[in-house]
């Protein structure tokens, strides 16, 4: 297995906060997160395997599916619970099944970083036609980040809130790269960028291809 399965992301969300779990629930086909909850999210290749993991995890646990996705060429989910324990028992059970360490996961890169300080209203309202999340405000300041492999933008967006007092907008971890919009005051989204970037690095792994 470890011969041709690539573990794309693998990252534990200790508490998510109270935006990003808000966020997650509108976007979630599965079980609804709350603040509080513990997360796992992983991400591999080839995707069709992300079936058969989930159902390893969440019949091993007490962790709930939150996503179940296949695009392309990868494979992501996620799994929740107040226990933190069964979310961190899941993770071990899945690498168990795999035959995987945590250090064969890929180590997340940042693709593009922008910080837009006050945002025309015009790009406001392109933005906010797109977004799952809060309104961005005309005059606020923009965090845009992108991150590979996709998954991991979640890791970053909730460590962001942890730390700073900014609005989600939108994340997408689907794909090649993911992506978080954050809004705020300029000093806030600097605190904010900062966080994610510090979380991102310090997540170990092999490099990405």
């Amino acid at each position: 297995m470890a011969d041709t399965f690539s573990l794309r992301c693998y990252c534990f969300l200790d508490r998510m906060q109270a935006q990003y779990a808000a966020f997650v629930g509108t976007i979630t086909q599965g079980d609804l997160p709350i603040e509080g909850m513990a997360a796992l999210y992983v991400e591999m290749s080839p995707g069709n395997e992300v079936f058969r993991i989930v159902d390893i995890a969440v019949k091993a646990t007490e962790a709930k599916p939150g996503a179940q996705i296949v695009e392309r060429e990868f494979g992501m989910f996620e799994v929740h619970s107040l226990n933190q324990a069964a979310v961190i028992e899941a993770g071990e059970v899945v690498l168990q099944r795999l035959g995987m360490k945590v250090e064969e996961r890929i180590k997340p890169s940042i693709a593009s970083i922008q910080v837009i300080t006050h945002v025309d209203p015009y790009q406001t309202q392109l933005l906010n036609r797109f977004r799952r999340g809060s309104m961005l405000v005309p005059g606020e300041t923009l965090l845009v980040l992108e991150c590979a492999p996709a998954a991991y933008i979640n890791y970053a967006c909730n460590e962001a809130e942890k730390k700073a007092n900014i609005k989600i907008v939108h994340v997408s971890s689907v794909g090649r790269f993911g992506r978080m919009w954050l809004s705020g005051s300029e000093a806030e989204i600097i605190t904010a960028r900062n966080a994610a970037v510090q979380a991102l690095e310090s997540l170990e792994g092999i490099a990405g291809s």
